[in-house]
């Protein structure tokens, strides 16, 4: 069939693919890094816990099988190295059906990873990089050309991450219709980058001009992908030039450079890449199963597509307990307080005001006023940001911040391993404490003046005091010294 091949897009699957291949590869890394104390047989939220709560189809996977966090570690740091395998082009040294079963192996393993990451994986881009995984697994490696229908199946995905976005925004707060967003967002987003203090104090002329061309590439641009080209690549060119601005300006994971590597997909390399190579047609069983797959995702996508048109639109959702279809969208409301909770500790026995209270430091979310912040992205902190929603509302940290503040107070490493400073580092702390600050930019003449980044006020307790058991010896030394 020589509808099905598009061998003039063989430089920008390539590409795609190698810029996926390196999310994968940051995805596997943060998993490794932070599962112990996240998810671990010890950690805050245990998966054993989980598996013992829910039904296998809520959430199939590997650790279905069998949980350790030994088994764990196997799978994401496996993940890691085929991530690197496929950074290197093993895939195209393969025959076909093994690069597709190359592919699909990271997809099998990161999906096992985000059915018992709870809380800690409930972001939209956890089910985005499931679903572009997917997509990869069926585009072709080697020297077969690409096939037309994966190649629209992913344009079909980054409309709906694009489109979606923008009707959210439309249809959530205010400020975006008025076009004022922007005079908070830079100050209040999840996590500032080094230069959002910069694009903070942007003039609010500007914002108003970053706003509108959110807009015009969220809710017009998108749908310019599916005419011919080179209209459709100077689309998916303004969507990447978009992305790369928002990289920035803030730190999201790997939610930019996945769009990135979408919109990469589209443009039509051939005027710089200059004649295809050799490329072989398609054999009937990849053809086949490649019709097969556009047909299950098309099924799929009614309920993304009905949600999309519905005025109770709803983001970041999956449909199916394989996140092969879903629907995407940030940012709805716009904070205008920017709220943060420091968490404190204290080796004194009295916890009360006079006690020497030391903050815990974070790596991504502010702390020290006088810290500019920083770029982590793509790199997702999973407890900053958490640290971010519980800002909002307590609810968010209902069913972990106990467990982390325990950890603290037990000094469990696997926990300060999150933190960027451990006040504590002999001995852990006695008390353990949480209060919520607001926290805004300076301007430049307080930065000036003080060297601070931030500046902060106290609004609010956020978690009294906790301890844990003093241990006989010291409890005796503690008695001793109030006696004195």
């Amino acid at each position: 069939m020589e509808w099905f091949s598009a061998d003039g897009y063989w430089l920008s699957r390539l590409i795609f693919q190698r810029t996926l291949a390196v999310i994968y590869l940051v995805a596997f890394l943060s998993a490794a890094l932070q599962f112990r104390a996240l998810i671990g047989e010890r950690g805050m939220l245990p998966v054993p816990e989980l598996l013992r709560r829910i039904p296998w189809k809520a959430a199939p996977g590997l650790f279905r099988l069998h949980y350790s966090d030994r088994f764990f570690a196997a799978v994401a740091w496996g993940g890691c190295a085929v991530s690197v395998a496929l950074i290197a082009g093993l895939d195209g040294h393969l025959p076909l059906w093994g690069g597709m079963l190359l592919w699909a192996l990271p997809w099998v393993l990161y999906l096992s990873i985000v059915q018992v990451g709870q809380v800690w994986y409930g972001f939209g881009w956890e089910s985005l990089l499931l679903e572009t995984g997917f997509l990869a697994v069926f585009l072709g490696t080697g020297d077969t050309a690409p096939p037309v229908l994966v190649l629209w199946l992913l344009r079909w995905l980054l409309f709906r991450l694009e489109f979606g976005a923008g009707l959210i925004k439309m249809r959530g707060d205010a400020c975006w219709r008025k076009l004022t967003c922007l005079d908070f967002h830079h100050e209040t987003q999840p996590m500032p980058g080094p230069l959002s203090w910069f694009f903070h104090h942007l003039p609010r002329p500007v914002h108003r001009v970053e706003v509108a061309a959110n807009h015009v590439t969220q809710l017009l641009v998108p749908v310019l992908l599916f005419t011919p080209q080179p209209v459709a690549s100077a689309a998916a060119a303004l969507m990447v030039l978009t992305q790369l601005w928002l990289v920035l300006s803030g730190n999201f994971a790997w939610l930019n450079w996945l769009t990135i590597a979408l919109a990469l997909s589209v443009i039509d390399w051939t005027p710089l890449a200059g004649e295809p190579p050799a490329l072989t047609a398609p054999p009937l069983w990849y053809e086949a199963v490649v019709i097969a797959v556009t047909a299950l995702v098309l099924v799929l996508s009614y309920r993304p597509a009905r949600n999309l048109l519905s005025r109770r639109q709803v983001m970041n959702r999956s449909f199916d307990p394989l996140h092969l279809v879903n629907t995407y969208g940030a940012f709805g409301s716009i904070s205008r307080m920017r709220l943060e909770v420091v968490v404190e500790g204290t080796a004194d026995r009295v916890a009360d005001e006079g006690a020497d209270w030391r903050e815990y430091g974070f790596h991504g979310k502010p702390g020290d006023v006088r810290r500019l912040p920083r770029l982590f992205a793509p790199y997702h902190l999973r407890l900053d940001w958490m640290m971010w929603f519980a800002a909002l509302s307590p609810a968010y940290a209902r069913s972990w911040f106990g467990p982390f503040t325990e950890r603290l107070l037990r000094g469990d490493r696997d926990t300060l391993r999150l933190l960027a400073h451990n006040p504590f580092p002999d001995a852990p702390p006695v008390h353990v404490r949480a209060r919520v600050f607001h926290y805004r930019f300076t301007d430049l003449r307080e930065l000036r003046a003080t060297g601070n980044w931030w500046h902060r006020t106290y609004v609010r307790e956020f978690m009294r005091p906790v301890s844990r058991p003093l241990p006989p010896e010291r409890e005796g030394r503690e008695t001793g010294r109030e006696q004195c």
